[in-house]
């Protein structure tokens, strides 16, 4: 039976399957099934739920899910005997619906390169099997090499949580040792050289003005630290601790995690979220960081949180800074004088040098032959550098 009706500010349409009398025994364990869509939902959500439709009417009782990274753009996702029913394609994501003999399956592919596929079945056993061969061959994760490696990147998505891997540039700790001034180059070598049962503190904190090197020593690290840390990258963490599930679901990890290895977040220009007045600002924002850390949260867990600031190391709140609760703490600054002329190694002129040297980003401008930008007034919003 199908019920349309009009009203404001939306159009309904309700599908509604009436179920089978139940049997005099009460084994009859089917459900009415009621479609509801609207004027907010797309193909792919009406491909989901026509997906579940025979899994709510009890016809195929057993359900499986599964989501894969790194897909090849021709990667069908369907076995060889699917029937395909709809099928919907846009910018963002392609969608099919198909069904084989006792299963029923929907996938969403993204451009990112990240896809989930649902099937249900009259068997688990039916279910795993189509699931498997979805999954044959159909993933090509991203290859690493001296000059990049593997990172991933969450952010909330329109249904929840979402990672993303991809390859980045990222050079050995020791062909960038120079670009450091000589008190960083010593604090970074030890957090370089830690290994799992050296980590004493859950956070890793690099404050320090911007253009100095801090994104670009994090990605050394996550390099030096490949063999036992997974390194993510965090695009939105306002959302993170904003987000109670957003973080449950970061803090968990993925089910395929290997067990022992531990996870590296990486938490870009965090200014708001730590300085001295964040609990007024942000909320419960700062205390659920904390209890990442080394609350009741990261208990059991093994989570290091990496964080970027602009911030002066006396703006920062006292929780964060507290003794015992960071694995570093790292002012990046200023190349001096001379280790700024030593840098350019006849590069520019001694002339375009301050007495106070410079930082790394106004080196590269300088090798580059672009005249060196005057320092943006404290306060200024600046951005990812370096």
């Amino acid at each position: 039976m199908i019920e349309s009706m009009t009203e404001r500010p939306r159009d309904f349409l309700h599908l509604v399957e009436a179920p089978e009398v139940a049997t005099a025994s009460g084994a009859d364990l089917t459900l009415p099934v009621v479609l509801s869509v609207d004027d907010t939902c797309t193909p792919p959500d009406v491909m989901g739920m026509l997906a579940l439709r025979p899994f709510a009417a009890g016809e195929q009782p057993c359900a499986r899910t599964r989501s894969l990274d790194h897909v090849k753009p021709d990667a069908p996702l369907l076995p060889s005997a699917a029937t395909v029913l709809r099928s919907y394609g846009d910018d963002e994501r392609t969608s099919v619906l198909a069904e084989g003999e006792g299963w029923t399956l929907v996938s969403h592919r993204w451009k990112t390169g990240r896809a989930h596929v649902l099937v249900n079945a009259v068997s688990a056993e039916l279910a795993d099997a189509v699931l498997d061969e979805c999954a044959d061959d159909a993933t090509d994760p991203p290859k690493t090499d001296d000059t990049n490696i593997e990172m991933g990147f969450w952010r909330l998505g329109t249904h929840g949580p979402l990672r993303t891997e991809r390859a980045i540039a990222a050079d050995p700790w020791a062909e960038i040792r120079r670009n450091y001034t000589a008190p960083v180059v010593a604090g970074l070598d030890e957090v370089m050289a830690v290994r799992p049962d050296d980590v004493q503190g859950r956070l890793l904190l690099l404050h320090g003005p911007p253009g100095t090197g801090k994104t670009t020593a994090l990605r050394a690290l996550a390099r030096a630290w490949g063999a036992w840390c997974r390194a993510d990258c965090v695009l939105d963490p306002e959302s993170l601790f904003g987000n109670t599930n957003y973080l449950m679901g970061v803090a968990l990890g993925d089910h395929d995690d290997d067990e022992h290895r531990w996870r590296l977040l990486i938490l870009e220009d965090c200014d708001e979220l730590i300085r001295g007045e964040a609990k007024q600002s942000t909320g419960q924002a700062l205390s659920r960081l904390l209890n990442l850390t080394d609350g009741m949260l990261g208990q059991g867990q093994k989570v290091l949180v990496a964080i970027t600031t602009n911030e002066d190391l006396a703006r920062l709140h006292p929780a964060v800074v507290r003794p015992g609760r960071c694995l570093a703490q790292i002012e990046v600054g200023r190349l001096t004088a001379q280790e700024s002329r030593t840098w350019l190694d006849g590069a520019a002129p001694d002339a375009a040098l301050d007495a106070d040297g410079a930082t790394l980003a106004e080196l590269v401008a300088l090798r580059r032959g672009e005249r060196r930008k005057v320092p943006a007034p404290a306060g200024t919003a600046t951005g990812f550098y370096l």
